[in-house]
Order: structure tokens, then sequence, then C-alpha cells
């Protein structure tokens, strides 16, 4: 059985994949932290379908990597428009209430497993 966490970071990518703006800006939260190359911070929904449509970005899983009951990392294929071959990141994802409340991409899987325990130990603390 899918987990909740699973199946919302399921259709997160199924709603980035399909560029469907839409369901883009109703699987997150409000706001969404994001991370990646341009930058960090919290945005809300609307700004994240914007992002969707602009980046025409294909974010394809490949590995999975449960953390805690919240987050999970995501080794992905991502592509953009008029790439050639795909590149290898991974994403950190947070889940609550049925929505991504966080979508850290990094280069690749090891630091993105890295930045995912600290932020479980963080809020293991609070």
């Amino acid at each position: 059985m899918e987990s909740v966490l699973e199946a919302t970071i399921n259709e997160w990518h199924a709603s980035v994949n399909d560029a469907d703006l839409r369901r883009s800006a109703r699987v997150v939260g409000d706001p969404i932290v994001v991370l990646g190359p341009k930058g960090a911070g919290p945005i809300t929904p609307g700004q994240f379908a914007e992002w969707v449509e602009r980046s025409g970005i294909t974010l394809r899983p490949r590995s999975w990597h449960p953390v805690s009951e919240r987050l999970m990392v995501v080794e992905e294929d991502a592509t953009w428009p008029g790439s050639g071959t795909a590149t290898r990141v991974a994403t950190v994802f947070r889940v609550a209430d049925g929505k991504v409340t966080a979508a850290l991409r990094l280069p690749d899987l090891r630091q993105a497993l890295e930045l995912a325990y600290i932020c479980r130990e963080m809020a293991a603390t609070e």
C-alpha cells in the first residue's frame, strides 16, 4: 500500500512532468520551500506553477530513499527543453497534510541524503 508521503510525491512528479500548472499549484503547500541552482527560499503555489512552466523540466524518479514519515529523497533523471541527455539529480521532499511543503534539489544523492538527515535531526530536536 502506498503511503501518503509516496502518493503526494508521485502526484508532484506527475503534475510537474505533465506541465499541469493548476495541478502543480494544488499539490504544494503555501508556501513551498525550494532549493535549486538559482536559489532557495519559500515561494507561493502560483510561483511554483510559474517555475514549472518557465523551466519546462521533467524529473523521472529512479530511486526512493525514505528518511522519516515526512521526508523522502528521490533520485531523478532531469531533462529540460533542448537538453540532449538526462542529468541525474536528487530531491529532498517534505510532505505535510498531503502537500509537498519542501522540494530541495541537489546535484547528487549523497548530498541530498546528507541534507535530509540534517533536516530530520533538526525537526526531532525542536
